[in-house]
């Protein structure tokens, strides 16, 4: 598995902001329904939290491209998150079709974009996420190139609620990064990626990523998780659309 090794220092208030995003997703028993508040409820025009993620992304030190979203659309995923403007979370769902970190390698969800064709809450629902108004055993916030996933905790995955997970493709498990998701967002602007991904980077790719879509993956073989596929410059690779890559990960 890819190891962390940074964790960025962020501003205290980004901790509040996350907090209102956590809200939504804290509950003992995740089939149990929440009321669902209008799209005026949660927009924050008064401390919106997109400005300070656009301060981040000045400062980032890794590639980032912003997916422009529609505002309707974005306006749909921020009703089906059920998270506030004020967050990190519910500023990138609300004012992006979502995020492409080094060249497309990592895609951070958001409101749906052409290039990246899966809003954060209609990728959630019916995995994590049973439905819209119902609490999340976990949060799908952000997937790579190879095939891994990131997941905010809601209960599901540990007792650590509110922390990042990371499943990937050669140990098939999720482990806590114990990160929360400004933390996260931090360490994909300015972390060590080709630390985080040492052995899952093939000579060739950065062009064979820059030719991928949003919504595909890699699919490899020998898989990752055997003997066979512990080299990653010897093993094939071929694009999978993301869907299809996840029912074959999870619902074995």
């Amino acid at each position: 598995m890819p190891t962390f090794a940074s964790n960025p220092k962020l501003h205290l208030m980004n901790y509040i902001w996350l907090l209102s995003c956590l809200l939504s997703l804290t509950v003992n028993t995740f089939a149990q329904t929440h009321p669902m508040r209008s799209v005026e409820e949660l927009i924050n025009n008064e401390d919106p939290g997109w400005p300070v993620v656009q301060e981040w992304i000045q400062h980032a030190t890794n590639a980032v491209e912003v997916l422009a979203v529609d505002a309707e659309k974005g306006r749909d995923a921020l009703y089906k998150t059920q998270v506030t403007t004020r967050s990190p979370m519910g500023a990138i769902v609300y004012s992006t079709g979502g995020i492409f970190i080094d060249h497309g390698w990592i895609r951070i969800l958001g409101g749906g974009s052409p290039r990246l064709n899966r809003s954060l809450p209609e990728w959630n629902k019916g995995k994590g996420m049973p439905g819209y108004d119902q609490y999340a055993a976990y949060l799908l916030i952000a997937d790579d190139a190879v095939g891994g996933y990131f997941a905010l905790n809601g209960g599901g995955l540990g007792n650590d609620r509110g922390k990042i997970y990371y499943w990937a493709p050669d140990t098939q498990a999720w482990e806590s990064l114990d990160l929360s998701y400004s933390d996260f967002l931090g360490w994909c602007f300015g972390g060590d990626l080709n630390d985080f991904y040492k052995g899952f980077r093939w000579q060739s790719w950065q062009d064979d990523v820059a030719k991928l879509d949003g919504n595909e993956v890699f699919n490899f073989f020998p898989l990752l998780f055997t003997a066979e596929g512990k080299d990653i410059n010897k093993v094939s690779r071929k694009p999978m659309a993301v869907d299809e890559q996840y029912r074959l990960n999870f619902e074995k």
